[in-house]
């Protein structure tokens, strides 16, 4: 199982090269990096750990496609993820040029992590309709495939369309690793099993229960059982937790890193490079 990390990186934390780097040397698999646009201040949408207070890096966190590219430019192995894409938050046929560039750069290490967003707010001011934000992010995914097919594809959607399009670079492998992020129920593994290549569970509690019915539905709609990808996400470790996804068969976690500086967030690497395999 591979273990990889996450971090919400700002201009306050250790920056992406050197963590980059420091990941790589220490053999970690993966740096999957989070997307806020802006925060709005006033909200009313509250924050999904109940009870707390939105934590001040959710508003300074860096664009992750750069901070990624950065990333990508100082390694050679390291995967490199979001977790996750706002995707109604975004222009279809420019993310499908910045996704595919990433991962043609790069040399098809990049996963695209898609989410549907929790702070409405923030999602109105990009002139989302909260109602209706899973049918535009599947809109949108299907058009990105178009422009990433070999030959050029139309794609007349509800919310989205394109033209048949010379559009290059292709991601290295036709089309990136697609990993959806949500609460587990009906609407998720539906869109799970119609475009993805697996779940990012957030904290990966419940797979116990909640991964048979992701594979009945996975496999109901003609996928290849072995196929599905399951990568618990923002994960605190302990041995018997990791043991537990592996059992599962999960083929990667990714860990939560604190959004410290350099000393605090090397000390935190030092402490999980003992689950690094």
């Amino acid at each position: 199982m591979r273990i990889s990390t996450t971090i919400f990186l700002t201009d306050e934390t250790i920056g992406p090269v050197r963590l980059a780097r420091e990941l790589e040397q220490r053999g970690f698999a993966g740096l999957y990096l989070p997307e806020h646009t802006h925060i709005p201040i006033e909200r009313t949408t509250p924050y999904p750990a109940a009870g707390d207070e939105l934590p001040p890096e959710y508003g300074r966190i860096l664009d992750p496609f750069v901070a990624l590219g950065q990333a990508a430019a100082v390694t050679e192995r390291l995967g490199l993820g979001t977790g996750v894409t706002l995707i109604a938050e975004h222009d279809p046929i420019v993310l499908a040029k910045q996704i595919a560039t990433l991962d043609h750069l790069s040399g098809g290490r990049f996963t695209l992590g898609v989410g549907f967003g929790w702070n409405k707010e923030e999602a109105a001011d990009h002139g989302v309709r909260w109602a209706t934000r899973r049918e535009l992010g599947r809109d949108r995914m299907h058009l990105m495939r178009a422009l990433w097919a070999a030959e050029p594809t139309a794609y007349e959607g509800e919310f989205a369309s394109v033209r048949a399009s010379f559009a290059y670079p292709k991601p290295a492998g036709g089309a990136p690793r697609t990993l959806l992020g949500g609460a587990a129920g009906p609407k998720l593994f539906a869109q799970i099993a119609e475009y993805a290549d697996g779940w990012m569970p957030i904290g990966g509690r419940g797979l116990t229960a909640t991964m048979p019915v992701l594979r009945e539905t996975w496999e109901k709609a003609g996928r290849d059982p072995e196929a599905l990808q399951v990568v618990p996400y923002a994960v605190l470790p302990n041995p018997g937790k990791l043991a537990h996804y592996e059992e599962l068969g999960c083929p990667e976690v990714v860990l939560q890193l604190p959004p410290g500086g350099e000393a605090e967030v090397l000390g935190v690497l030092d402490e999980f490079a003992r689950y690094v395999q």
